[in-house]
């Protein structure tokens, strides 16, 4: 390998919008995000599925509930 064209590996801290902090390594010091699997609805249980067309009332008619 040469040397000198590759980054640095350092310590990083993640940091979510929630407050939620997560520690690895990157190249980068500190990430910022918006969103993470502690505050994101489909991990914490509260994601609702949205049914604008009317495609799920239609499939359970068709071919019925059991």
């Amino acid at each position: 390998m040469k040397k000198g064209i590759h980054p640095q590996f350092v310590d990083s801290v993640i940091k979510c919008a929630c407050g939620n902090e997560l520690r690895t390594k990157s190249i980068k010091k500190e990430i910022s995000v918006e969103i993470c699997s502690r505050c994101h609805p489909f991990f914490t249980g509260k994601q609702k599925l949205i049914d604008s067309a009317g495609r799920v009332e239609r499939f359970q008619k068709k071919y019925g509930l059991k």
